[in-house]
């Protein structure tokens, strides 16, 4: 079973067609690149996923639910971490991980030991009584996938989740999610347009100007290329890597 697939799907701004017909699929435990320029059509794709923005044409399976039929099911399946932090910053981390927590009608007891097991999978629970306006942006991310996690989700999207942290915090997060999809069946579909995120190994969809251009394994997609290199080449972009 897919732990994540997407049929013909389109979406336009307008007279501006944003996404054209785009069909892919992630099989469960798998961490899938979503490797594209700025404007590629990655950040829409992701609303298309997350029910912000509604299809006009197109089909979503989250972990094998229909969005469209199940929407309240599928996305109870899905962890998001957006691009833009939606943390509250006057709450602890404890408290902001509390409050998703009952969102998802996880209280009491379950709801504490979640939130326990969340924060200790991320080194976090010395700064569970921290504000979160007081922890750095790699802290503040972190704390994020935690809060992803709490109602233990079948897919987790990540749209641009490094963005402004440095390369060693950068390298930490995408490992750790590599971690989870190996050792616990998550699928993660990572957007990002830097490529020293992805590894061989991963899967990748290379989207440009709303359609997919390549996807498949990276080793496959690359052959004798470096990534950069062949993403160079599908979208008439240079790679990107952070400093």
């Amino acid at each position: 079973m897919s732990g994540l697939a997407v049929s013909n799907l389109s979406y336009s701004y307008g007279a501006k067609q944003a996404l054209g017909d785009v069909s892919f699929e992630v099989a469960r435990g798998d961490f899938c690149a979503l490797l594209g320029p700025n404007g590629a059509g990655k950040t829409t794709l992701f609303a298309l996923l997350t029910r912000l923005f509604l299809p006009r044409a197109g089909h979503i399976e989250i972990a094998g639910m229909d969005l469209a039929k199940e929407p309240r099911k599928a996305l109870g399946r899905m962890g998001v971490i957006f691009q833009q932090p939606t943390l509250d910053l006057d709450l602890t981390v404890r408290r902001n991980l509390s409050y998703y927590a009952a969102l998802h009608g996880i209280s009491g007891r379950d709801a504490a030991r979640r939130i326990d097991a969340a924060l200790d999978r991320l080194d976090m629970r010395e700064r569970a009584w921290e504000k979160a306006r007081n922890l750095n942006g790699g802290h503040r991310r972190r704390m994020e996938i935690a809060r992803a996690l709490i109602h233990r989700p079948a897919v987790l999207l990540l749209d641009e989740p490094t963005v402004g942290l440095d390369v060693a915090t950068r390298m930490s997060i995408t490992a750790y999610v590599h971690k989870l999809c190996r050792d616990e069946g998550i699928t993660a579909l990572w957007a990002t347009h830097l490529v020293d995120e992805i590894m061989p190994e991963d899967a990748l969809i290379v989207l440009h100007r709303g359609d997919i251009v390549a996807k498949g394994r990276v080793s496959d997609v690359v052959a004798e290329k470096t990534l950069g290199e062949r993403f160079a080449a599908l979208t008439g972009s240079g790679a990107e890597t952070a400093q």
